[in-house]
């Protein structure tokens, strides 16, 4: 079967790219016939604007002399959505099954809070897809206001699973958060919390790896007289991030939105204490208490509390970060991954045979 991926150049940062980049090279290419369009690269809003254009047209081509099978859109909300509505549309158009994977964690200002116009125009264009692919039960639990639920998958994200790192390697007291510097991801609440937990414990590092609005975070750091507990080596990939999650001790992720965050998933997997909150598909991940830690988004005395008892209870931090590797080794391996893709593929392929009347 040919299967056209709509996807991010590989370099974009982000939980969409560092999903798609786990699927090249892949027993998914084995299985299946991949084209692969990039839609979507970092830059000015020109050059981005000349990648999507450039988009559009290798795609069409392809319709006309190749046609794929099967169009699998990473999608998200907000420019996302509207960056692929015409792949779905012309996909639709000729009868061919469409797989919107959508990423995104802003529902609520991107749907609930859209006023009727765009609400239908969301709506139509999702009633185009053959599948949505949601990355929790509590969020295709939420795409249910805009398709019937008979027509969306949960399909969690994943995480490769390394060797375990040795405890000797890590720095008992460093702190780690990964991802984009914003208020969203809860940012601006970690200055507040680190100075809770300095009260108790001494010594404490904290690793704020990402990029966003960092300037603007190093400033409330400055003014509670913090800078020299923080880095920020920026966004990082590959041996940085693995030498980040080797080393650290403990993941904090003070999250409120979320869809589910391959940053979690990956804290994880190197069996870091993992102190996070209870939105999004993270509570599928995370049991209180057992794999880690859960506190309301805003909470920052919950969540300094909860770092305290990782940094002064040994036996709590290794059981923590033991249950935590299990979860994300047994349940959310990139091959047990790509065996759901598999089956939400097959599934999308009948269901548009059915709408055709081939079956």
């Amino acid at each position: 079967m040919h299967v056209c991926m709509i996807v991010p150049n590989e370099a974009v940062k982000g939980g969409i790219a560092s999903v798609v980049n786990g699927y090249r090279g892949s027993v998914l290419e084995e299985h299946y016939r991949i084209t692969y369009i990039e839609s979507y690269q970092n830059g000015s809003k020109w050059s981005k604007l000349a990648k999507a254009l450039k988009a559009y047209f290798a795609f069409f081509r392809l319709l006309r002399r190749d046609a794929p099978d099967l169009v699998h859109v990473h999608s998200s909300f907000g420019p996302s959505f509207y960056r692929k509505m015409p792949f779905i549309l012309w996909s639709a158009a000729r009868g061919i099954p469409v797989v919107n994977h959508i990423h995104g964690a802003e529902f609520d200002s991107f749907y609930e809070n859209a006023s009727e116009v765009k609400r239908r125009r969301i709506k139509k264009i999702y009633g185009k897809c053959t599948r949505l692919v949601a990355l929790s039960a509590e969020w295709a639990d939420r795409l249910e206001q805009m398709v019937p639920r008979d027509r969306i998958d949960v399909l969690e994200n994943y995480c490769r699973i390394p060797e375990m790192p040795s405890d000797a390697r890590r720095d008992r007291k460093q702190i780690l958060f990964l991802g984009e510097l914003g208020e969203r991801k809860g940012c601006f609440d970690i200055p507040v919390i680190l100075e809770q937990v300095k009260k108790h414990c001494s010594g404490v590092k904290l690793v704020m790896a990402g990029d966003g609005e960092m300037e603007r975070i190093k400033g409330v750091f400055l003014e509670k007289g913090l800078s020299e507990e923080v880095s920020f080596p920026g966004w990082v990939r590959g041996r940085e991030k693995e030498r980040l999650l080797k080393e650290s001790s403990i993941f904090l992720f003070p999250s409120y939105n979320e869809g589910m965050p391959m940053a979690l998933l990956e804290a994880m997997a190197y069996g870091l204490g993992i102190v996070t909150t209870s939105v999004g598909g993270i509570p599928q991940l995370i049991q209180d208490g057992v794999s880690g830690f859960l506190a309301t988004p805003g909470d920052t005395e919950a969540l300094a509390t909860a770092i305290e008892r990782l940094l002064t209870d040994d036996a709590c931090l290794m059981a923590c970060g033991r249950a935590a590797r299990e979860k994300a080794e047994s349940e959310y391996s990139l091959e047990r991954h790509l065996a759901k893709l598999e089956a939400v593929y097959e599934r999308a392929c009948v269901t548009g045979k059915f709408r055709e009347g081939k079956s």
